[in-house]
């Protein structure tokens, strides 16, 4: 090959990376969104974070700056800025559920246009609430499993050696779908591990299945998976049976076995981002998790005591007792003969 030829080779496969260079917005570049932000730009593709203005300037000054075993240490330049201003191939929100109506606020539906709306939220009711405001057919829900933290604005450890994304949407054509999940794979062997779901209740409830036992007792009791699948298994088999119960009524198979095996399988110290919430006294998901798993219980007629408790427990956390008021003495009574009548 002459030296012409290869930089004819070169420009073609330039031109093609830059024809299939995608633009994704990520709405709350925190822990998730931010390693998910870092990776795609990485890849690539060009990255709009939409955040706060402290976080924008950071952002746009810095990059994001990942610390991860299994991705490497790297930084990557994305642009930021407060709200979405123009059309994108995806937006991908991965706020907190107590976060998100204001959060929307920054993705005005007429401005989205076509592009596809990708929650990575947790609970299993948050795909209707989209679908109201932004059409069927652009919202493909996703689920992460990830231990991914962000220690500062533009800054995330990845502590976890897997990150695995399931990518569905009932409504949405397979081909959109694939394309998006190519994308969010695209920086190669070390990228997440994405696969396209058809069923879109079984890939949340099967997130769920998992998440709302982790979630509900780790976050009561103030401990990690090892006490809690120690200290308190009979209540943590109890409850994954429950949620299982749900789960299969609502459509979507679940082997408790399995559930329990997997929890078996977590390193003694995980902790759920609900505990880690509660800890740092910020607001909890809880209706979003143990509220949604009520409200489908009640659907389907499904008996849950053992969550129900829990949840009821959580939103009405006991107050310390107050110390008991010394009693005042009693004064010694007279001998019978001393009385005075």
């Amino acid at each position: 090959m002459t030296k012409d030829q290869s930089k004819e080779q070169s420009k073609e496969q330039a031109d093609e990376r830059t024809e299939e260079r995608s633009t994704v917005a990520v709405l709350g570049p925190g822990g998730v969104g931010g390693l998910l932000a870092a990776l795609v730009a990485r890849a690539g593709h060009r990255v709009i974070c939409l955040a706060g203005d402290e976080t924008a300037r950071a952002l746009r000054t810095d990059g994001i700056r990942v610390r991860s075993g299994r991705f490497g240490d790297f930084t990557a330049a994305v642009e930021a800025d407060t709200e979405l201003r123009e059309p994108v191939d995806a937006c991908l929100i991965t706020v907190k559920h107590t976060a998100l109506d204001a959060a929307l606020e920054r993705v005005r539906p007429e401005v989205l246009g076509d592009g596809l709306l990708v929650p990575f939220l947790n609970g299993v009711e948050h795909p209707a609430t989209l679908r109201a405001r932004y059409g069927a057919a652009r919202v493909a829900p996703a689920v992460i499993r990830v231990e991914s933290t962000r220690t500062a604005p533009g800054v995330v450890e990845h502590g976890s050696p897997f990150a695995e994304i399931d990518l569905t949407g009932e409504s949405v054509p397979r081909g959109r779908l694939d394309a998006l999940a190519g994308v969010l794979a695209a920086t190669g062997p070390t990228g997440p591990t994405v696969r396209v779901q058809d069923d879109e209740a079984a890939t949340l409830w099967a997130k769920m299945s998992f998440l709302a036992p982790f979630a509900l007792l780790t976050t009561r009791y103030g401990v990690a998976l090892g006490e809690v699948r120690t200290r308190h298994r009979e209540e943590l088999t109890a409850l994954v049976a429950e949620t299982a119960a749900v789960s299969r009524a609502c459509g979507a198979p679940a082997d408790p076995a399995v559930a329990l095996a997997r929890y078996d399988a977590f390193p003694p110290d995980t902790k759920s981002s609900m505990q880690r919430d509660a800890e740092a006294g910020r607001p909890l998901e809880l209706d979003a998790i143990g509220g949604a798993l009520l409200r489908a219980a009640d659907g389907h007629g499904v008996a849950v005591p053992v969550a129900r408790g829990l949840v009821r427990e959580l939103e009405e956390p006991e107050e310390p007792e107050e110390p008991e008021e010394p009693e005042e003495p009693e004064e010694p009574e007279e001998p019978e003969g001393n009385r005075r009548h």
